[in-house]
């Protein structure tokens, strides 16, 4: 083996086949980044059977949907879900468009090492679409979460209305996340007045940031500067991180929740003419919030462990 081939790195293949094992997809990742100004493609191949497919069609889906209720509340044909998005395309055989097309250099590896039956799809997500989110269930809440949940799905049929049957189709969950900018933004800072009645002057208060971007597990410093010009005395300081949620369903709804709180009674009482500067540290994590109901959380593939949901942009 020559220098080259060895320090080739193997690609990476999520593979998944339906229950009769006849057809199976094939799929180079499962989380898709939204870069504002695109989405990264979802390219894959699906590997079929012909002698089983015969006259019969391949397609695949791409949906998209927002459960705004609990699964098992699913009665009489009624379902707590909406469709968001789906694209649609006829996998095999091949129309002349998909024939056409160039295919990636995953499609490129993977058609070579699986022959002449694997077929290449190819899915754009457009870029308004929402980012893969849960919203955290109560401890005795069982079946699928509220969020947004994406699903890659391939399946055996006459066209692609045909309800799909499960034995001889796929279904895996992928995910639309967002990644933070690779470049920090101005510190951010604020700065309020509170007036008093029979008070002649205000209490000033500034807060600022260490830094505009924070990443998972980070602790976030936040400088606090007070001027008591007013005639009240200032006896602790309370710093919160608070998550703010924009649900639109029948009509736009906020959601807010605390997520990370420090309390300090340090360099208090703050006496009328006094003034204070200090540094509070707060680090939200998902580990101190398991008890809250609806927090929003970063979309999940199975039931591994994940974050506060990331801020979307």
């Amino acid at each position: 083996m020559d220098d080259a081939s060895s320090k080739r790195q193997a690609t990476r293949v999520f593979k998944k086949s339906s229950p009769n094992g006849k057809i199976t997809v094939y799929l180079g990742k499962r989380d898709f980044v939204d870069h504002i100004t695109h989405v990264d493609p979802i390219d894959g191949v699906v590997l079929i059977e012909p002698d089983y497919v015969k006259d019969r069609r391949v397609f695949g889906h791409v949906l998209a949907a927002f459960r705004y209720g609990r699964e098992d509340l699913d009665v009489l044909g009624l379902t707590f879900r909406k469709d968001l998005y789906l694209a649609a395309e006829q996998i095999f055989p091949q129309d002349i468009i998909t024939s056409k097309r160039p295919l990636t250099r995953l499609q490129e590896r993977l058609i070579k090492k699986l022959g002449p039956y694997a077929y290449p799809f190819y899915f754009e997500l457009p870029p308004h679409c929402p980012a893969s989110v849960t919203l955290q269930p109560a401890p005795g809440d069982t079946g699928k979460p509220c969020g947004v949940d994406y699903e890659l799905k391939a399946f055996v049929g006459e066209s692609q209305d045909d309800k799909p049957h499960k034995r001889n189709s796929v279904r895996l969950a992928i995910r639309k996340i967002m990644y933070a900018p690779s470049k920090q933004g101005e510190q951010p800072s604020v700065e309020v007045s509170k007036e008093f009645m029979m008070s002649p002057n205000k209490l000033h208060l500034e807060a600022s940031l260490d830094k505009e971007l924070y990443h998972h597990g980070e602790n976030i410093a936040v400088n606090v500067h007070i001027a008591n010009n007013s005639n009240r005395t200032v006896k602790k300081i309370k710093v919160s991180v608070r998550q703010f949620a924009d649900i639109c369903l029948f009509s736009t709804a906020q959601y807010k929740c605390t997520v990370a709180e420090a309390e300090s009674e340090e360099g208090c009482p703050v006496a009328p003419g006094f003034t204070l500067s200090k540094v509070y540290s707060v680090k939200p994590m998902l580990s101190n919030n398991k008890d809250k109901r609806g927090l929003a959380l970063d979309g999940q593939l199975k039931h591994e462990d994940t974050n506060l949901a990331s801020s979307t942009m």
